[in-house]
């Protein structure tokens, strides 16, 4: 490019280097997310003025697919398209598999490396696979943060090992199979969430780690998955004070430039954390924001606040030579050296999740329940009382869910506690239940509760080791299972009588619920669905 291009040139440059949000449903009324995803007509008009990526949330596989197709057919150039798929495609899009959170396998690890190490590589493969089929080219994932903090309330089971040996050889696995199904991956986040207890979603988290400290436990799984080869990294919206007393990593040269280019040797793509998190958006501008993130290292700016507002602060900044010219023309040469690294995607009609697939998400779970007791929950006129920490609709619960349906053949009749919902507690420390508000009869419980964003602690102030002491004082409880934390299991499973039946499980999806529950339920009504539509 030459040393002064025209304004039009250099908007079009800037805008390549943008990443925003889109809903997976093709019509604008069914946006779950307005504030965040944009318009139709929005996305046509900034993938027209050159955007160059997309991330995409919700929806079916199936849709995805037209979704995809129709989003490049509205750009002039070939684009990144990503999602958070972390947990399989089916995490975010219906259909799809969906698979049990990173840290199974880190548990597994722990007992069984190389059975841990050939699942995370199956993982990554059908994860990739089932991307490039739905028309993504990009997934976000791996996950490079060292969950070594129990209370962390938004990494937790999405990493892959609690210790840096774990989480870097079960990463750089799933990053094998990514590479093996032709879609480009991305390590985050840079240089390690896992030690923290607060949200980055909500607020600036606080790693007060030296540099000795980091070398020891955050840096090693990026440096895995860099001298592996990783084709992105993605920033993480935390202050550290010991390397940057001012910005946070994601807006901090010390950290993307010093750090991550010159002492770990990254040539690739470095991507930001979503700039409309409350770590970012609460202290920045959109403007601003994306102009501090590009100064300090980043090549692609991902969910800006405002888009056209971060691409005219770009401009503005490369125009007075606050930034120079050759950070655009370097960040324009690493997304395009990434994209010529994808495969095309597979267009063939056969089904999207193949019996290998299926196979794989069975495999998981069942490498990964644990259970506590031998005995079965026995039938009973009670209550299947259910705490979900998911945002309304929840995926993994609809009136169809085994954690439903199976318990009902058996008598128990469900009860759901939600954020939104009335509360079942009262002010009584050693009966923190009201139960008169809930039913009489056992009770089976089931809490799906793991770290989520957005969230922050709000969960682990429930009083459930209480609940559950509370229960078996009453003689009510007549089992436990636990979908996700298994911070939360290791609480609660030292207070639980040995006579009673519990399990483990850290998927939340219906075949965890099914295959949990087909351990703990007598085996004749197996498989029954409540006989009732819409």
């Amino acid at each position: 490019m030459n040393s002064s291009p025209t304004e039009a040139e250099l908007r079009r440059r800037v805008a390549e280097l943008l990443v925003v949000r889109a809903s997976g449903h093709l019509e604008d009324r069914q946006r779950r997310y307005p504030r965040w995803e944009l318009t139709n007509a929005d996305l046509q008009r900034l993938l027209k003025q050159g955007v160059g990526g997309v991330i995409l949330l919700g929806g079916s596989a199936a849709e995805l697919r037209q979704r995809t197709h129709q989003l490049q057919a509205w750009a002039p150039q070939p684009l990144l398209l990503c999602a958070d798929v972390e947990e399989g495609v089916g995490q975010r899009f219906e259909g799809a598999s969906w698979l049990v959170p990173p840290l199974a396998l880190g548990r597994l690890h722990q007992r069984r490396p190389s059975v841990a190490l050939a699942l995370a590589e199956r993982y990554g493969r059908c994860t990739g696979d089932q991307a490039r089929r739905c028309g993504l080219n990009w997934v976000l994932g791996p996950v490079c943060d060292v969950n070594n903090n129990p209370a962390n309330p938004v990494i937790n089971v999405r990493a892959w090992g609690e210790d840096p040996e774990t989480a870097g050889l079960l990463a750089a696995a799933f990053q094998a199979g990514l590479r093996l199904a032709g879609v480009l991956g991305c390590a985050k986040h840079f240089p390690g969430h896992g030690d923290t207890s607060s949200d980055s979603h909500l607020d600036l988290p606080v790693l007060p780690h030296n540099r000795e400290r980091l070398d020891a436990i955050e840096l090693p799984p990026f440096q895995r998955l860099i001298v592996a080869g990783i084709d992105a990294v993605m920033t993480a919206h935390l202050l550290l004070p010991e390397l940057d007393p001012q910005q946070p990593a994601t807006l901090s040269g010390a950290v993307l430039t010093d750090l991550l280019r010159r002492d770990l040797g990254f040539d690739g793509l470095v991507v930001t954390d979503a700039l409309v998190m409350e770590a970012i958006a609460a202290r920045h501008g959109a403007a601003e924001a994306a102009v501090l993130a590009f100064a300090a290292g980043a090549d692609l700016i991902l969910m800006p606040a405002d888009a056209s507002a971060a691409i005219d602060g770009l401009v503005e900044a490369l125009r007075s030579g606050r930034i120079p010219i050759q950070r655009l023309e370097d960040a324009i040469r690493r997304r395009r050296s990434a994209l010529a690294r994808v495969s095309p995607g597979d267009e063939s009609e056969g089904p999207l999740v193949t019996a290998a697939d299926l196979a794989l998400e069975e495999q998981l779970v069942e490498s990964s329940l644990i259970r506590l007791s031998a005995r079965e929950i026995s039938p009973a006129a009670g209550l299947n009382l259910i705490r979900v920490d998911g945002v309304l609709p929840c995926p993994p619960l609809d009136s169809s869910a085994p954690a439903i349906t199976q318990p009902l053949a058996h008598g128990f009749r469900p009860v759901l506690i939600h954020g939104q919902g009335v509360s079942p507690w009262q002010d009584q420390p050693e009966s923190p239940l009201a139960l008169e508000r809930l039913g009489d009869g056992p009770v089976l419980l089931q809490l799906f509760l793991r770290g989520n964003p957005f969230r922050g602690d709000r969960d682990s102030r429930e009083p459930w080791g209480a609940a559950v002491l509370q229960l078996q004082r009453l003689k009510r409880l007549a089992g436990l299972l636990i979908y996700g934390s298994p911070y939360l299991w290791e609480e609660l499973k030292p207070l639980l009588n040995s006579t009673i039946p519990a399990l483990y499980s850290p998927g939340q999806m219906p075949v965890a619920q099914r295959l949990a529950l087909g351990q703990l339920l007598p085996e004749s009504a197996a498989g029954f669905s409540a006989d009732f539509t819409d």
